[in-house]
């Protein structure tokens, strides 16, 4: 098992690599050429800055039983075909029972803002959603190795 990160706006990285280092698991973080990362455990994997350049590397490189942590709906329901382990930022773990749900929402927001109604302010991040994520991880990682 490796830890796969879609890291370039990801709140995470150092709550995943401490969890990481603690259990000798392997972490790699995704980015495009629009951001810098540097990491003195983690290997740092940089591709070209385009449209889902790096969810594409992540399918790409993706083995079954990895986790994923990413917050692109579409890109977990992509994982979760290929035997991956999907989870958000927010510690909600994807899966069959919520990912077509999840897609459903995505496309009515999506729909809204083309039409330009009114929708959903994004919420300042807090130390619950840190919380929520270790814990969430932590099973996951349990759960799986």
């Amino acid at each position: 098992m490796r830890v796969l990160v879609d890291a370039d706006a990801c709140p995470v990285k150092n709550i995943i690599e401490s969890e990481c280092i603690k259990r000798e698991i392997e972490v790699i973080m995704f980015i495009d050429t629009s951001h810098e990362l540097y990491s003195d455990y983690s290997k740092i994997v940089m591709v070209s800055k385009g449209i889902d350049s790096v969810d594409l590397k992540i399918v790409k490189d993706v083995k079954k039983g990895d986790i994923v942590v990413t917050n692109d709906f579409g890109l977990a329901s992509i994982l979760l075909t290929k035997g991956a382990y999907p989870i958000s930022p927010n510690g909600l773990v994807f899966d069959e029972n919520n990912i077509e749900r999840l897609l459903f929402e995505r496309h009515l927001v999506k729909e809204s803002v083309r039409k330009k109604k009114k929708h959903k302010k994004i919420k300042k991040r807090t130390t619950e959603n840190d919380e929520s994520f270790l814990k969430s991880f932590v099973n996951l990682i349990e759960q799986n190795n």
